[in-house]
């Protein structure tokens, strides 16, 4: 591992090569997917394009913070609803795959590795689980339903994160164990997006927009 990441746990120039192409990599299997999905009306390039356009914004909303942790964690500009819209969109094995290159553009936008369960929770299974939000994409209300589910399987992902943490050394809340703390410290940040988030998708304007955006993507 030494060859791609430093003693400081960030990434090398050979492993910011090395992610750069497994995240190309990830695109070329994700057009795959959206080719043989069941939206042949939609060309896959055209998919990929309306995929590819949320990831982005998911990546610049997650680094405007309304409200920063010290030990980490952070209240951002619903960077979670980006994230799980390709889902939404096209389904589950779409947004799942999508949510696993967001995790790895998270990654190369602050890379920090100790150990491999800790590259996994923080970065990997935390943005693969918002691609659960597609099982409920054909449900009314099911964008609203998704991003809650969504939202609970990262905050569930953070909890376990925030244990291998403590595991390595992290300092805890005096007087806490390590399950409630990880589990508290978690949902602060996550619920007060969660919360942000949803006031307002339920405003109509907005809720009419994604609806048109959603529209657009399918046609």
């Amino acid at each position: 591992m030494s060859m791609f990441i430093n003693a400081d746990g960030g990434l090398t120039g050979a492993g910011y090569t090395a992610s750069v192409a497994l995240i190309l990599l990830l695109l070329v299997c994700i057009f795959a997917v959206l080719r043989g999905s069941d939206h042949s009306g939609v060309s896959a390039a055209k998919r990929l394009t309306f995929c590819s356009m949320c990831i982005a914004l998911a990546a610049v909303t997650s680094m405007i913070k309304v409200f920063e942790f010290t030990y980490g964690g952070s209240v951002t500009l619903c960077s979670m609803l980006f994230a799980v819209l390709p889902a939404w969109f096209y389904g589950p094995s779409t947004g799942i795959l999508c949510g696993l290159v967001y995790g790895l553009i998270q990654f190369l936008l602050g890379p920090y590795f100790l150990t491999v369960p800790q590259f996994l929770f923080d970065y990997i299974f935390a943005f693969m689980i918002m691609g659960v939000a597609g099982f409920f994409y054909k449900m009314k209300h099911g964008l609203l339903i998704g991003y809650l589910v969504a939202a609970a399987g990262r905050w569930l992902m953070a909890t376990i994160a925030g244990l291998v943490w403590v595991a390595l050394g992290s300092v805890i809340w005096e007087g806490w164990s390590p399950v409630p703390y990880s589990m508290v410290y978690n949902i602060i940040y996550i619920g007060a997006e969660v919360v942000i988030t949803v006031i307002i998708i339920s405003i109509p304007a907005v809720s009419s927009a994604l609806k048109r955006i959603r529209k657009a993507a399918q046609e």
